[in-house]
């Protein structure tokens, strides 16, 4: 996962890989964790986010551990190549970022607890990278569903860049769009989804600022 050699700026769609018209792996259907589908359907409801922020390893972990959460899965959004492989994406040449999809009960985690965990779990100020991984699939990112979820994200985003400022860093260079715009989610190969279940001692490169993230003025 460490990605000095990446890519640092965005490839266009006319210089991207060409990808393919299915998926060239299978993905398990059940969480390792959570026992729930990875796919759906979920429980009425249920809420969905999409969430990038480095490394998708740890990031899916911080995730599957918050309560509300109905399932977790690491796949490939935000960029231009059909049904990409990991390899491909980690060529810089997919324009995607390793993504985390959270399914959620917003009756038990709120839109904006949810936009809390996703902020303080990483550095969302130094752009194409994470860290000691960089490249342009490290990027930090928010694609969200529905209005309320925009409206969380807007707002979280607006307090917690002022903290961060108080606290000597720089502007917050997340790209927050909605879902219909950023594309397709492409499930990750099956070893990545809940890799740091399957190997406790693997690789994460998550780390956030140290600076806490208020909750916004209803």
């Amino acid at each position: 996962m460490f990605g000095g050699r990446l890519k640092t700026t965005m490839v266009g769609a006319e210089q991207a890989l060409a990808g393919r018209a299915a998926p060239a792996f299978r993905t398990a259907d059940r969480h390792a964790v959570l026992g729930t589908t990875l796919r759906g359907p979920w429980p009425e409801g249920t809420a969905v986010a999409y969430l990038a922020l480095g490394c998708f390893w740890g990031a899916e972990r911080a995730f599957w551990n918050l309560p509300g959460v109905v399932t977790t899965a690491v796949g490939y959004q935000g960029g231009h190549t059909p049904n990409p492989t990991y390899e491909e994406v980690c060529t810089g040449r997919t324009g995607h970022a390793e993504t985390v999809l959270v399914a959620y009960d917003p009756a038990k985690l709120s839109h904006a607890e949810l936009m809390r965990e996703f902020w303080t779990s990483h550095d969302p100020t130094q752009g194409y990278r994470q860290g000691n991984d960089i490249g342009t699939q490290y990027r930090s990112a928010l694609f969200f569903t529905t209005p309320e979820q925009e409206a969380a994200a807007l707002a979280t985003r607006e307090a917690y860049s002022a903290r961060l400022a108080a606290s000597g860093f720089g502007a917050i260079t997340t790209e927050l769009r909605p879902v219909s715009d950023a594309g397709e989610f492409y499930y990750a190969e099956d070893y990545h989804q809940q890799y740091l279940a399957k190997n406790p001692n693997g690789y994460c490169g998550l780390g956030g600022t140290g600076v806490a993230c208020p909750m916004p003025v209803r």
